[in-house]
């Protein structure tokens, strides 16, 4: 008996050593013909018990994979790939060499050297590897749990969204004007970078949930339209002829001034290029050709013109470098005494603009205004 009541004991607290969902009692009791014999309980615990202890709890939550730490995992991944290729091409633009194209021999470099690629003045490959880079940190330190400015895991994701969102309208954006500007053109780099910003888009969404992106739809849209509002202002000026010419080479042709100047308007130019006060314009622009009428072929010498195709243009050329420098937001454009003008501007305006108001230009101004107001009142 006592062989037994060992052997009991010690399986049973053997089996409680590796086991925590067992626990045993033990009593002693007296038997009716006075000896003594010893009796163990064992008690099976629910995964589900209150009794369970916290470590067990820890243990279980530890043990299960995390799915979000893969999907920022791939976040990073995909940023890096992008952070290479928007590197190589900031490389590329920034020494002045031309990016190899694997794909559509020279039309790849027409895209990536075309007026497109600015944003603002800023090359776009910069601006793409700012982008790609926020996205490979912020994928990385959500992955490792170590979230940076001590913000929380939730608000973590939350601008890792926004910025993917807004890399993904900004993808949308230049494959619009890819096809509509470059039809029948090809970019590798263009469609790889699409590619990889509608791949973080949506791996960020799964990791956060369908019903995380319903709650913030406003933020999202709010931040689409921003991007979407900010690229189309800084191609408002998108520099394309008529659709007469089509797709076209256009050779550069001197435009013709028929119109003779008055007087008013030789003091206008004249004082014009005194205060060096600047017209920009394209050879195939009518509205260029038309405030060149308004001073007539001797004035219109004398005003300091700029020309921002001087070597011809077709869909895409990019502008001459002075051009580039005042950032050209549209045919024409004046700049005087430092301040832009944009679109047709009469003797009036350019008058005011350039502080030449005084004396007898007043005069004359007041009877062109006068002349221009009776002739509205003729039938």
């Amino acid at each position: 008996m006592a062989t037994f009541i060992n052997l009991s004991s010690s399986y049973v607290l053997s089996r409680r050593k590796h086991s925590p969902l067992v626990s045993s009692s033990h009593q002693l009791l007296k038997s009716h013909s006075g000896g003594y014999s010893y009796r163990s309980r064992l008690t099976l615990k629910c995964l589900n018990d209150p009794t369970t202890t916290d470590d067990d709890d820890d243990a279980a939550v530890q043990s299960q994979p995390t799915s979000a730490f893969s999907s920022y995992t791939w976040s990073a991944a995909l940023g890096g790939l992008g952070l290479l290729e928007t590197a190589y091409l900031t490389y590329s633009k920034l020494s002045g060499s031309d990016a190899f194209c694997p794909v559509a021999g020279g039309s790849c470099g027409d895209i990536l050297n075309s007026h497109y690629a600015l944003v603002y003045g800023i090359p776009l490959p910069v601006i793409g590897m700012v982008a790609y880079g926020t996205t490979t940190f912020l994928a990385l330190k959500l992955a490792s749990k170590d979230f940076p400015f001590g913000i929380e895991e939730s608000n973590g994701g939350l601008i890792l969204l926004g910025t993917t969102t807004a890399m993904a309208t900004a993808s949308a954006y230049f494959l619009y004007i890819l096809n509509t500007q470059f039809p029948g053109a090809s970019c590798s780099y263009c469609l790889v970078s699409v590619f990889l910003s509608f791949s973080l888009f949506l791996t960020t969404a799964k990791t956060l949930g369908w019903q995380k992106i319903r709650d913030e739809v406003g933020l999202l849209l709010c931040i689409a339209g921003l991007v979407f509002a900010a690229l189309s202002n800084s191609y408002s000026a998108t520099i394309t002829p008529p659709a007469r010419f089509g797709e076209k080479f256009l050779p550069y042709f001197p435009t013709e001034i028929k119109a003779q100047s008055s007087p008013l308007a030789l003091k206008l130019a004249a004082h014009l290029r005194s205060v060096g006060a600047k017209m920009y314009g394209a050879f195939w622009c009518s509205h260029c050709l038309e405030q060149k009428e308004m001073f007539g072929h001797e004035a219109a010498k004398l005003v300091d013109y700029v020309e921002c195709f001087p070597d011809g243009f077709k869909t895409g050329t990019d502008l001459s470098q002075e051009c580039k420098k005042v950032k050209i937001e549209g045919f024409p454009m004046w700049i005087i005494n430092g301040q832009t003008y944009k679109g047709i501007q009469d003797f009036s305006e350019l008058a005011k603009a350039s502080g030449f108001e005084d004396g007898e230009f007043s005069r004359e101004l007041a009877e062109i205004a006068k002349q221009s107001a009776e002739a509205d009142m003729q039938p």
